[in-house]
């Protein structure tokens, strides 16, 4: 038995290295020099990102340089890393790889080594420039062929044919095209195409916080947070599983990978849920629903994420706030589904190293909560008194105060080596020992949502200071708890964390190979859009074949994603979804008086990247569980969607009711009522999907559940039947209404125009209102100057880069009314018919499972049985 599980971790570690770090493992000087590149890309990333160029005046980059040599790396390494084919070699790399590999670093290194030439002829590239960037980009094609598979190519090698191919496209996508020069210009030798704004978060942010997951893995980070899941969660009902649904969310601040996170995970708790009950392709399918939805967990998101700072314009702790609580009812209602799972099947969970009563575990939870509380505060506003009164020195005193609170972590965690040590689990751990073990793997990530929470610093540079203090962890940590254990081998101890950092800088490199290449290739995509105009094209194309209907096109674009996802990594998939479809949605939306924050349209098109990894028939993440379970891929991946439904429905229902990802939110009570709320719509929506709750449902229970979640998540819209949201008043009351509504609110109206393609165009725009004295100074201030026209209000002149002009109003189009809110009754009346509802369905299926034979719990003994031979049955023991 033992043997095919290792054989199926095998097989999925091998998934991981063919997907993620490269399949070659050469040996010699081959090895030492991939080696050497892949420490050398982490140490310029380090240096990037640090104040040192600055502070010493040296080797100081632009974003284009640094790009340049971020792809240049990525193609390296891609080359050589990465075979050819199935059947090259991996234990060496042949010659025309490393010829490949040093043209194609070369290629890509160009804007670096001629920046200076390249300025003084923008746009007008000689033949040496056109010869390059063509060598460019067929060679990062096939290095994004090796790395990622062929889809990624294919999609990048169709635009770049519609580029030149334009002026024979059917009319409805037809275009100028391009010439040679002109197109490679663009793609290369700009930072409109493939050194753009993807290859740039790639650069500034990505890599950083990869290789901060990195070293926390290699430090034990990983290991620490599986057992803390199985301490606190394995001795309930299908604990395993619930432990997995944790430990995976949690790892999601290691790995901005599915597949390596259901590979680090999963190795420990796939085996442990087959052991409860959970059949195999059940738990390989529980494994892969919690690790895909691991990248949708702040703070450290999927690489993808960090592109959004840039593409929509919002700090990186503002993507945080809207995305925290789907992703934090996406992960309860999971819980609660793997809890179904185990009572319908009667499973029990680990037997526990030591047994607490009920009154214990509401003082350890309860001390827990209030415990991190204390700290939060002390650290928040402790942090905050010393810098006030300590001034430039609070840098020094802080960083005093976090050595000690680190060396006394440490401690703590010397008094348990038996924590620290990667073997089988097969009890429940105790929760205060394991917890007190591994509490300074938490600081580098307390230093990091400091960073970007309190002190506003760019994601890259609060992943450096991150870092910094994680290789400090991984250098000091075994030499501190040695000394403080009374070992006398400190050398050894040393040599250890030099090799854990090294071996930590490498895998980070390595790991960043993919999604270095995948971003440049996107970039491609990006390139296409901008040179060909092709965004205002989709956006007809998709109204034309959806009939205007935004919820088709919502359909239609989650489609897309999962297709392009089954072979494109997330980043690269969100990048040409996000391109294509964000301007489709927002303005179709605005068509149609839907204004949908751009947030939103971008956190859908995230989600449905991310789900593909486990979508048949090509879920990785999938096939990487199914080989640790011995299970079928194909219907791990199913079982794995039908587990995943609820997360796909979120992204739907996000965008009809912004108040999910908390934008709109009035007050503390409205806020509740929207987390409440949602939870609850999240857990009624898994019970229904499930087909059980208190018992097995009916079907017309389970189509009441339905109705209760989506009553749940969107009252407005039974409401709106009865007492519409808004009232329309003429297009003459914007007078009125600009002077009536508070300065710094905004006024909605409804517009229509010709847009730039000379097609007529109605939408919704808001303009946010000033505090000048009138009403015209107001609509002046806001960029508006109206005119009347035989009744109608007509835009006479546009403030050049005012709120008009950035919500797409030109000369001459007609303001066609004003919508104001509608004094209605608060649309959550309509959670009482929704409540009573789901009274009536539970006091039904409680009824009925009272009355129905047999339902009576397994017995007690039941857990010795399952486990019998595992654990032993002695298993108290004093804490």
């Amino acid at each position: 038995m033992s043997n095919s599980i290792n054989k199926g971790q095998e097989a999925a570690a091998q998934i991981v290295n063919d997907s993620d770090t490269g399949a070659r493992n050469p040996r010699g000087l081959a090895a030492r020099i991939l080696t050497f590149t892949a420490l050398a890309w982490a140490i310029f990333q380090l240096w990037y990102a640090s104040p040192l160029p600055f502070t010493l005046n040296f080797f100081i980059l632009n974003d284009t340089e640094a790009r340049a040599i971020h792809l240049a790396f990525a193609i390296f390494l891609s080359f050589t890393a990465f075979p050819a084919l199935k059947r090259s070699p991996k234990t060496h790399i042949p010659v025309q790889d490393w010829i490949l590999a040093l043209l194609g670093a070369f290629s890509a290194a160009y804007i670096y080594l001629f920046y200076a030439q390249l300025a003084e002829r923008p746009g007008a590239p000689i033949t040496q420039d056109v010869v390059v960037s063509v060598i460019g980009m067929v060679l990062l094609l096939e290095a994004t062929r090796r790395a990622l598979g062929p889809p990624l190519v294919v999609v990048a090698s169709v635009f770049l044919i519609y580029t030149f191919a334009g002026p024979y496209m059917p009319d409805i996508v037809a275009h100028k095209g391009a010439s040679l020069n002109k197109a490679m210009s663009h793609f290369w030798l700009t930072t409109e195409g493939v050194f753009g704004v993807a290859l740039g978060v790639s650069t500034n942010f990505v890599f950083l916080f990869v290789l901060f997951g990195a070293l926390l893995e290699q430090a034990g980070a990983g290991q620490y947070f599986i057992r803390l899941s199985f301490s606190l969660l394995g001795h309930l009902k299908g604990g395993p599983a619930k432990a997995a649904v944790v430990s995976s969310g949690l790892s999601g601040v290691i790995s901005g990978s599915s597949i390596a996170n259901v590979v680090t995970t999963g190795t420990f708790t796939i085996p442990l849920m087959k052991r409860v009950g959970f059949p195999a392709t059940k738990a390989g399918a529980i494994e892969v629903a919690a690790s895909t939805n691991g990248q949708l967990t702040p703070p450290i998101m999927g690489a993808a994420a960090f592109l959004m700072v840039e593409y929509v314009g919002i700090p990186y702790i503002d993507v945080i706030r809207h995305a925290i609580l789907p992703a934090a009812i996406s992960y309860i209602a999971l819980f609660y589904i793997v809890h179904l799972e185990a009572v319908k099947a009667g499973m029990q969970g680990m037997p526990r190293e030591r047994n607490l009563s009920t009154a214990e575990w509401m003082m350890l939870a309860v001390g827990s909560f209030l415990m991190m509380c204390v700290l939060a505060a002390f650290v928040y506003f402790g942090i905050g008194w010393i810098k006030d009164v300590a001034g430039d020195a609070s840098l020094w005193i802080i960083g005093v105060l976090t050595s000690l609170i680190y060396v006394g972590l440490l401690a703590l965690a010397a008094r348990y080596p038996d924590h620290h040590e990667d073997h089988e689990l097969t009890i429940a751990p105790r929760i205060r020992r394991t917890a007190l073990s591994g509490l300074h793997f938490l600081l580098p990530v307390v230093v990091l949502i400091w960073c970007i929470a309190k002190e506003r610093m760019s994601p890259g540079l609060s992943a450096f200071w991150a870092t910094l203090f994680m290789i400090i962890i991984v250098l000091t940590q075994h030499p501190i708890l040695n000394m403080l254990s009374g070992k006398s081998d400190i050398a050894n101890a040393f040599h250890r964390g030099t090799k854990d950092l090294f071996n930590g800088l490498i895998s980070g490199s390595r790991n960043m190979i993919g999604i270095g290449v995948a971003t440049a290739a996107a970039g491609i995509v990006v390139g296409t859009v901008t040179l060909t105009g092709i965004g205002q094209v989709m956006t007809e194309f998709v109204e034309f074949i959806s009939g205007g209907s935004i919820l088709l096109v919502l359909i239609f674009t989650a489609i897309i994603s999962l297709i392009l996802g089954m072979g494109l990594p997330t980043t690269a998939n969100y990048i040409v979804v996000s391109s294509l479809m964000a301007p489709v949605i927002v303005s179709l939306g605005a068509a149609h008086g839907l204004i949908v924050p751009l947030i939103a349209v971008h956190l859908f098109v995230f989600y449905f990247g991310i789900l593909a990894d486990d979508t048949p028939p090509v879920g990785l993440a999938a096939y990487a569980a199914a080989a640790i379970a011995q299970a079928n891929p194909i219907k791990t991946g199913i079982q794995g969607f039908t587990y995943d439904i609820r997360t796909a429905i979120l992204p739907f229902m996000f965008i009809f009711n912004t108040q999910l990802l908390l934008i709109d939110i009035g007050s503390i009570w409205e806020l509740l009522i929207t987390i409440f709320s949602a939870l609850g719509a999240m857990l009624v929506f898994a019970a229904a999907t499930q087909g059980y709750w208190v018992t097995k449902t009916k079907w017309y229970e389970t189509v009441g559940l339905l109705l209760i979640a989506f009553t749940l998540f969107r009252p407005g819209f039974w409401w709106d039947m009865a007492w519409p949201e808004r009232l329309d008043l003429p297009a003459t009351s914007i007078y009125e209404q600009v002077m009536d509504h508070k300065p710094g609110e905004e006024l909605r109206l409804r517009v229509s125009g010709e847009d730039l393609s000379g097609n007529q165009r109605v939408k919704t725009i808001l303009i946010k209102v000033g505090d000048q004295a009138t009403a015209e100074e107001r609509l002046f201030d806001m960029g508006l100057e109206l005119a009347e026209d035989q009744g109608r209000l007509i835009v006479d002149n546009i403030g050049f880069a005012s709120q008009a002009e950035k919500a797409g109003l030109d000369f001459d189009w007609e303001i066609l009314s004003v919508e104001v809110p509608n004094d209605r009754l608060p649309k959550q009346l309509m959670f009482i018919p929704a409540l009573l509802l789901l009274l009536l369905i539970y006091t039904n299926q409680r009824r009925r499972a009272i009355s129905a034979p047999g339902s009576i719990d397994i017995n007690k003994e039941g857990k010795k049985e399952l486990f019998a031979g595992v654990g032993g049955n002695d298993l108290k023991s004093a804490d």
